[in-house]
């Protein structure tokens, strides 16, 4: 079946967050959310559920619960039981309870800076304290030395993985070691996996969780089709949490505030999982040729940029340290001199200070335009399009 990731979709008037925050003359290329349409089995289960006109209150089914299990299985070789996991509105709920859960105030909470922003609020919403062990630039790897220093003062590991806004795939080596340390020092995990199923090139994630039933007690990861299938605007994420005692913590941390997702996010989940594999892989080839594209582009039309190695998502990351721009940050710089947007790199850690984040999960056409103006403010020229 032939799915069309080439042709421009209008969101304006969508109330499209992406598209509206900053105006109609500028290009958005910021938040994580792509420009294609949803798998077209997502977008017809939906049509079914709006065929019956009663919209009440739902719970997750047998069925829902069942595709997950399978889809974990299938892409990541990990079995894991339907009664492990809990579902949300979203993944960003489910760290900020797990935060209240297994941690007291003043206690640390680990992150690898640079990382995705709203990790970065979780020790303020929680009274914790921030403990960073940065990712080294340029290829990002972990140092595990550093790594197991950190974690002796941290109650709690907040890991993203694939890693956001870098684009790493962590190795199995790399996650063992984190995993060894948060062991011997008695510090819990907290995976953001939302992004396992957008790996590239054919690689393929692992689970934290998944390297041993040591590590599966001590983990609660953290997932959604929101990213890979484009449905993030239906709120629905899910914890898949092995021990029993654990999951009951993290259960009463919703404290009355925190929801499971809605009908139509369940009815559209389940059908992507269960037949949207040929819409995933279709598009994956289209982000590995943008990515393809834009690290050729950068490389040779961009002087002073650099794009890190990107193995995962449909972010590239971007370091703007060798353009000059007058003391401006990038993301600012750019908006205005390229009405393009990009996410601030600073926005993901202070080592982030000096770079920027792009959304290529868009069309080619989209692409090509936004990166057009940013290359004609580089190279002193007024803007195109």
């Amino acid at each position: 079946m032939d799915f069309d990731f080439e042709t421009p979709v209008d969101r304006h008037g969508t109330a499209s967050v992406k598209w509206t925050r900053y105006g109609p003359d500028i290009l958005p290329m910021w938040v994580a959310d792509m420009d294609f349409p949803a798998p077209p089995v997502a977008v017809e289960a939906m049509r079914a559920r709006l065929d019956h006109p009663v919209f009440g209150y739902t719970m997750p089914t047998d069925g829902l619960r069942a595709a997950i299990v399978e889809a974990v299985a299938r892409d990541f070789d990990w079995a894991i039981r339907p009664e492990a996991i809990v579902f949300l509105a979203g993944v960003v709920p489910g760290f900020n309870m797990a935060a209240r859960a297994l941690a007291r105030p003043g206690e640390g909470l680990l992150l690898q800076t640079p990382v995705y922003h709203p990790m970065l609020a979780v020790p303020g919403l929680a009274g914790l304290e921030l403990v960073e062990a940065p990712l080294e630039g340029p290829a990002w790897g972990v140092d595990a030395d550093r790594f197991a220093a950190a974690a002796r003062r941290a109650r709690l590991f907040l890991l993203c993985n694939p890693h956001n806004p870098c684009g790493r795939v962590f190795t199995r080596a790399e996650l063992e070691a984190m995993a060894e340390a948060c062991l011997a020092t008695d510090t819990w995990i907290v995976s953001d996996e939302i992004h396992a199923d957008l790996v590239l090139d054919g690689r393929r994630h692992v689970p934290i969780a998944s390297l041993s039933p040591e590590v599966a007690a001590r983990t609660i990861t953290l997932m959604s089709g929101g990213k890979t299938y484009n449905l993030a605007g239906l709120g629905l994420g899910w914890a898949i949490i092995p021990d029993a005692g654990l999951r009951a913590r993290f259960e009463a941390a919703r404290l009355g505030m925190v929801a499971g997702g809605s009908m139509l996010a369940m009815d559209a989940t389940e059908a992507a999982l269960r037949q949207g594999a040929p819409w995933r892989a279709a598009m994956l080839r289209r982000l590995e040729a943008n990515r393809d594209w834009l690290a050729q582009a950068v490389a040779t039309r961009l002087p002073g940029v650099t794009m890190a190695k990107l193995e995962a998502t449909y972010l590239a990351w971007l370091d703007f340290r060798g353009v000059p721009m007058g003391g401006e940050l990038p993301g600012a710089w750019l908006r205005t001199h390229a009405r393009v947007a990009l996410n601030e790199g600073l926005d993901f850690g202070e080592p982030g200070r000096g770079f920027a984040r792009l959304n290529f999960g868009c069309p080619p056409a989209l692409l090509e335009e936004g990166f057009e103006r940013i290359a004609a403010a580089i190279n002193g020229r007024a803007p195109t399009g």
